[in-house]
């Protein structure tokens, strides 16, 4: 795998973060990040479980407990890991807990992967532009948001950073900021289709304690 070397003439690990409540984690969720893993060659993603998103209500959000072990139960068998260390880290905005997480893994390529739905608010995100500074980031298609993101306050700022797709493997050699689209098919499922069939998802979690992937502590 492309990459700069360390001392030891071993490749730095490569990782995909993605953030987000996964109330509850879906099957949606994991396809879109396998699909990741391999556009990208990461070693592994990591779902960010947020204890609390500030641009998102807290009606019907369940227990962070509940959110990870659904997120961990969608993880099992693959490169993915959810975890729970914004909680850890004490942080709740993404620049915070994305320059912690990079003082913490010195060692570790990052690359940032958010929809674009998430592209399309993301210039109302505190200090957006140092998040792009800060690392990659990789915007994945989302049904309905594509056009009125690319025509956003974000998009125009980013525009002249935008790489081709075929240049996605030697994301961890870009300058940043540095944005590429991925082009993922459509997928359906959502959690809020998830929570009206099945408003109490949660309770099968209950008094669940469940070990954080990538921190290894129980969060219960």
């Amino acid at each position: 795998m492309a990459g700069p070397r360390t001392g030891t003439d071993a490749p730095l690990k490569t990782v995909g973060l993605m953030g987000g409540s996964f109330n509850p984690a879906h099957g949606g969720h994991r396809a879109v990040s396998l699909f990741a893993i391999d556009a990208l060659h990461l070693d592994e993603y990591w779902w960010m479980v947020s204890p609390g998103n500030p641009l998102k209500p807290k009606k019907d959000m369940a227990l962070l407990s509940a959110r990870l072990a659904s997120a961990r139960a969608q993880a099992r068998r693959s490169p993915i890991k959810a975890t729970a260390i914004e909680r850890e880290l004490g942080t709740v905005y993404t620049i915070d807990t994305l320059r912690k997480i990079v003082a913490r893994y010195p060692k570790t390529h990052f690359i940032w992967i958010m929809g674009t739905d998430n592209l399309l608010q993301f210039h109302h995100w505190k200090r957006w532009r140092d998040i792009s500074r800060l690392m990659p980031i990789a915007v994945v298609a989302r049904p309905g948001y594509d056009a009125n993101a690319i025509a956003g306050p974000a998009m125009a700022w980013f525009r002249r950073f935008v790489r081709r797709p075929d240049q996605r493997h030697h994301w961890t050699k870009w300058s940043t900021p540095a944005l590429v689209f991925l082009r993922f098919r459509p997928d359906p499922r959502s959690a809020t289709a998830i929570r009206r069939a099945d408003p109490y998802w949660f309770q099968r979690y209950r008094n669940m304690a469940t070990r954080d992937g990538v921190t290894r502590k129980l969060v219960s």
